[in-house]
């Protein structure tokens, strides 16, 4: 498994087919891109997980993590979490937050990741927002 920073584009078929493959890839952009740190993982030569954070000063969030099914369970997310958290607080950065798929939430807790606010949906999908502070 190698984890590499990727750019924002290499990101978006992986995105499309796990997150929101009933909408368009362009829904799949997020504004700020440009402005992310993006990373891969390769597995047989083979992108399998994305994820982008975009750092603000001394927080950062999350968006659009994911993982081709095939490959889900196998340790490849929490590696890049790991490297991210690692990373991030390399860089000075004391907050890390994400909205999470309610679905997901337990595996953002096995990070120390907290749920802060109440539930709220983007179209029919449930999520709560994830944080930890970073020490």
């Amino acid at each position: 498994m190698n984890i590499t920073e990727i750019s924002a584009e290499q990101t978006l078929p992986i995105r499309h087919q796990v997150l929101w493959p009933h909408e368009s890839i362009e829904f799949c952009r997020v504004p700020d891109d440009a402005d992310g740190l993006h990373y891969g993982v390769y597995t047989d030569g083979r992108l399998v997980c994305v994820a982008s954070v975009f750092v603000s000063g001394e927080q950062a969030r999350l968006r659009k993590f994911a993982t081709l099914p095939q490959y889900q369970g196998k340790g490849i997310g929490s590696a890049v979490i790991e490297a991210v958290l690692t990373e991030l607080k390399g860089r000075g950065v004391r907050y890390f937050w994400c909205d999470a798929r309610k679905s997901a939430g337990g595996f953002y807790q096995r990070f120390g990741m907290e749920p802060e606010g109440e539930r709220f949906y983007k179209g029919d999908v449930p999520y709560f927002k994830m944080a930890m502070a970073l020490t």
